[in-house]
Formats: C-alpha cells, sequence, structure tokens
C-alpha cells in the first residue's frame, strides 16, 4: 500500500477510533459527572427558552448544595435545585447559541448535548494532525503519534464527551494556529481572516483570548521577517486589532451595560457571586506556601492526565507513572527533536503554551483552581512537541504502524477506564 494510503488510513481509523470511545464516554457517564456540567447545561437552557443571553445573579451558586450533589454523585433524590446552578450564565454566548438548537432539536436531553461537544471536538483532533503534519513535513507518522495523544488522552476526550464550552474554545484556539501557520508560510491568508477567529475566541471563552497575542506575535514575526516599514506593521496590527475587536465588541458593550464599567467580561459579577469558593490566600494560610505548590503541581499532572467527576476519581498510580515517565522522555528529548519545526511556527507553538500556562497560574492567584484541563487549550502544541521528543528517542521504532498501535492501546485503556472506573466510581 502506497505511504500516503497508509497515513490516510491512520488518520482515519484514529477518528474514528476517537468517535467511537467519545460516544461511550458521553453514553455511559453519569449525568452531570464532569466539571460544571449542570451550570454549562442550565446556561443552554436559558438561552433555548428565555433567550441570549442570561445574567450572572446573586444565587446562581450555592457552595454548599453543589458539594451535597458531588458528595451524593448527584443521586436523583437531591436534584430538584439543579436548575438553579447557573454561575456559567457569565460566560461569553457562542457555544451556547450553537447548542441551544441542539437543545430545541433534542428535546433538552443531555446526550445530544454531549454528542454536539464531542462532534466540536472531532474538529480539534483532525486540526491536530494537520498542523503537526505541517510542522513535520517529512515525518507523518509523528503527526500521527499526536493527533492520537490529542484523541485518546483520557482526561481530555471526558472533558470533550462532556457538556461545556472547552470543545469550541479548543477547536477555534486550532483554526487560529493553522491560520497563523498559513500566514507565516506566506499562504494568501488576510489579516482580516485571523481578526475574525479571534473574534470568534472573544465570544467563546475567555481563557482563550490569548489567541490574539499570537496572531498579533505572528504580524511581528512576518513583518520583521521582510524588514517592511513600520507603517505596514502598524496598518497589519490595526486591521486586525479592528476586525476582532468589532466582533468581539458588541458583547463587551453588553457586559459593560449590564455589569458595569469596566467589568466588561462579566468576571467581576461572576467573582461577587461565587464569593464563598475557595480562594488561594484562604489556603496557603491554612497550610503553607510548599503544601500548596506541591498539591498544585501534583493535581496539575493528574487531573491533566485524568481525574474524573468533579476531581473526585483519581487513576491508579502505575497509570501516572506510565504517563509521567513518557512526559518526561518527550521533555527531555524535545531540546532536540523541536529543532526539526521552523522557527517562526516553534515560537508561535512555545508562545501558546507560555501564555496557556501563565493564565492558569494567574487565576489561581486568586481561585483554588487545580486542573489540568486548562491546559489544553494548549494541547496540540504540548502533544506536537511532546512527539518530537519522543522520536529522539524512539526515532527507529516510530514507524506508522506502531503509531496506529499504540493508539490502539491508548483507545482500549479510555475503555477500560470507562468501564472498570469511571462508570462504577460515579454512579450514584
Amino acid at each position: 500500500m502506497a505511504a500516503w494510503r497508509v497515513e490516510g488510513a491512520g488518520f482515519a481509523l484514529i477518528l474514528a477510533g476517537y468517535l467511537l470511545v467519545g460516544a461511550l464516554f458521553a453514553i455511559y457517564t453519569p449525568a452531570w459527572q464532569a466539571p460544571d456540567e449542570p451550570a454549562h447545561y442550565n446556561t443552554i437552557r436559558q438561552v433555548a427558552e428565555l433567550g441570549c443571553c442570561p445574567l450572572i445573579e446573586p444565587g446562581d451558586w450555592d457552595g454548599a448544595y453543589l458539594q451535597l450533589l458531588t458528595s451524593s454523585k448527584f443521586a436523583p433524590e437531591h436534584l430538584e435545585g439543579l436548575p438553579k446552578i447557573q454561575y456559567e450564565d457569565h460566560q461569553p454566548p457562542l457555544y451556547y447559541l450553537l447548542a441551544s438548537v441542539v437543545y430545541r432539536l433534542g428535546g433538552g436531553a443531555l446526550l445530544p448535548l454531549r454528542l454536539f461537544s464531542l462532534l466540536l471536538g472531532a474538529g480539534v483532533v483532525s486540526l491536530s494532525y494537520v498542523i503537526s503534519r505541517r510542522a513535520l513535513p517529512d515525518k507523518p507518522e509523528l503527526a500521527l503519534l499526536a493527533m492520537a495523544l490529542a484523541a485518546f488522552l483520557p482526561q481530555h476526550i471526558a472533558m470533550l464527551a462532556a457538556v461545556n464550552n472547552d470543545a469550541l474554545a479548543e477547536l477555534l484556539v486550532a483554526v487560529g494556529m493553522l491560520w497563523i501557520i498559513r500566514y507565516l508560510d506566506d499562504e494568501p491568508v488576510p489579516i482580516w481572516q485571523l481578526g475574525l477567529v479571534a473574534g470568534g475566541a472573544f465570544l467563546t471563552k475567555t481563557t482563550i483570548y490569548f489567541l490574539a497575542v499570537l496572531m498579533a506575535l505572528a504580524i511581528w514575526l512576518k513583518w520583521r521577517g521582510r524588514e517592511r516599514p513600520m507603517s505596514e506593521l502598524a496598518r497589519s496590527l490595526a486591521e486586525f486589532a479592528l476586525t476582532a475587536g468589532l466582533v468581539g465588541g458588541l458583547w463587551w458593550l453588553r457586559n459593560s451595560v449590564v455589569y458595569g464599567f469596566p467589568d466588561v467580561l462579566g468576571l467581576g459579577a461572576h467573582d461577587a457571586v461565587v464569593a464563598d469558593q475557595l480562594r488561594t490566600a484562604s489556603y496557603i494560610a491554612e497550610h503553607g506556601a510548599g503544601v500548596y505548590i506541591t498539591g498544585m503541581l501534583g493535581t496539575f499532572f493528574r487531573s491533566f492526565i485524568g481525574q474524573f467527576g468533579w476531581m473526585a476519581l483519581p487513576l491508579d498510580g502505575w497509570l501516572y507513572r506510565g504517563f509521567g515517565l513518557l512526559l518526561v522522555a518527550g521533555v527531555i528529548g524535545a531540546w532536540q527533536g523541536a529543532r526539526r519545526i521552523k522557527q517562526p511556527a516553534l515560537l508561535v507553538h512555545l508562545a501558546a503554551i507560555a501564555l496557556v500556562a501563565l493564565q492558569t497560574l494567574y487565576y489561581n492567584i486568586e481561585f483554588l483552581q487545580w486542573q489540568g484541563r486548562y491546559f489544553f487549550p494548549a494541547l496540540i502544541p504540548i502533544a506536537l512537541l511532546l512527539v518530537c521528543g519522543l522520536d529522539r528517542w524512539l526515532g527507529r521504532w516510530l514507524r506508522t504502524w506502531w503509531v496506529l498501535l499504540a493508539a490502539l492501546g491508548l483507545a482500549a485503556l479510555d475503555v477500560y477506564l470507562l468501564f472498570r472506573v469511571v462508570l462504577p466510581g460515579l454512579s450514584p
């Protein structure tokens, strides 16, 4: 079979495997047993039944009731107050507007909404291959391996099969990263298209606002490489900012009216509503900075690999050790292996990882939110660098068929975890 046919078959098999395993997660993960799923569902419900867009208000967060729900594994006898969980009402509206159509078509059922997120995730998985393939044109097997990591990382597939706006956010980041790479490769990508994608990010989730910074960086890199007049850079940045600002500006204007300026993102209103949520300062005062740092790093790592439900269900230690060895090998090898990626694109990938890490740490300055999923907007760059690092050690064995066997093994692990860990561990 020709090499390109093997590669195409590998892509199709990984994507089909993702859809199959993801559908199993969507079907069998007990209802509401994904972080913030009830609140995201209720925002969709309000948009579908009352129109866009809901306001976050006092009473939308009830920490004691959430504690009862999670501790009882969302037992049916405690679900009467579930519609009042609305603390995601401050979120930008794009995901909820799209999902409201699915809500109406599906009669408000949870499963169609989970499958909608899964389909958005299929775009993320597909673009992980496309982006990695462009970065490593002479190593198609590494692009397939990066795709397999994005498809079958246990925590990632669990989140993509749940009701939340993460899947659309990651999809927009992936589209934006691809457009940036095409732009840096001198393909015909108008500045206004970059601005349009950034504007879509502004309407989806604040955790992907960093995409606008990456695009501005790409515009600067291209200008710097061509040694053009400063006025050209200024015009390009102005066109980008104007396009992105026009798309996101209406949302910011609405927020400044309903929440008051300068709370254009609604985050101030959100923080006031969730006033009893655990704060970092309180935790450090009680436990000390050393416990905080070790706890944060350990929980970030474990929940990046897999810690299901509302962070209540970790994996067996041997799985963390196995993934940890792969991560260490990939990180060490990446110092050499990443050299095969062209410099402008490599800088953009590294900047994406750095920005996501910085914004996650910044968020944790106020709230105690040790969740590895906050790093998923940078999962494609992370996967790309890791496979480059693994190629440094395993290059002679990293052939397409071995990669497909590894993908099959990861998919089988996900199914095992679903039926032997998630389902019995999270069912009421």
